[in-house]
């Protein structure tokens, strides 16, 4: 059934779930992340908004959307048709495909704390199956692999589900941003107004790319995110 099929009340429903996973509000441990930026703050070498504005469009479109943003929408279609051995087996690509040990350990954390918490708020058993096979430690629970069953199992369409992750990763940066001194809350405003033809364009991509296809190419901000381990003194934790 399409969006257009659904009843009003449904899709007034999927709005409000929508805006729930993409909230900062809602506590994944998403928010705590600044992916790098500390680190190239700390060092001047992010000083203004339109630095910040290069750096996030870097990490979408030559990161997030290739990497992240591909396995979420292959494990939402896997829990679509209840493969849950599908979506281990893309968690273990996504995994194996996240080679800074931060980055795989925040992806972690925030994975087990979204599972956490949406197994409580919308108990289903997908959910109650990857919580079993976390604790044994046959799945990683990767953040991206546990937002796609998640809104899968709650009702939002893939679209919405990949809408709402990108949202929720480009407005954590920015609140880093602003909290790192970077930028003002009128320029991360304007920096989200002027990435938002790049946040459309990942998702329309991630929806048609292939597994084999998924890949990365940020080798700078790779860097600073294994600097931002060593830093003396840090706000976030990667």
């Amino acid at each position: 059934m399409s969006e257009n099929a659904l009843s009003p009340s449904d899709l007034l429903d999927q709005q409000f779930i929508l805006l729930q996973l993409a909230d900062s509000f809602f506590p994944s441990g998403a928010y705590t992340l600044s992916h790098g930026l500390e680190a190239l703050v700390q060092a001047q070498t992010i000083t203004t908004a339109a630095e910040v504005e290069t750096f996030i469009r870097l990490l979408l479109c030559h990161k997030v959307g290739t990497t992240d943003l591909v396995a979420l929408a292959h494990a939402y279609r896997a829990s679509a048709r209840h493969d849950l051995s599908a979506v281990a087996q893309i968690d273990a690509l996504l995994f194996a495909q996240t080679p800074i040990e931060k980055t795989r350990i925040a992806q972690r954390q925030s994975g087990r704390a979204l599972l956490m918490v949406a197994s409580k708020t919308w108990p289903d058993a997908q959910l109650g199956w990857l919580s079993e096979q976390t604790a044994q430690g046959d799945f990683n629970c990767l953040y991206p692999i546990v937002f796609a069953v998640v809104a899968q199992v709650v009702g939002l369409k893939q679209p919405s589900a990949l809408v709402a992750f990108v949202h929720g990763f480009v407005v954590g940066l920015l609140g880093a941003a602003i909290r790192l001194g970077a930028l003002g809350h009128l320029q991360a405003q304007q920096v989200r107004r002027a990435i938002a033809k790049d946040m459309a364009a990942v998702c329309e991509q991630a929806a048609v790319l292939s597994l084999d296809e998924m890949s990365s190419c940020t080798p700078l901000i790779d860097l600073a995110q294994m600097r931002q381990a060593k830093l003396s003194r840090r706000l976030f934790a990667s």
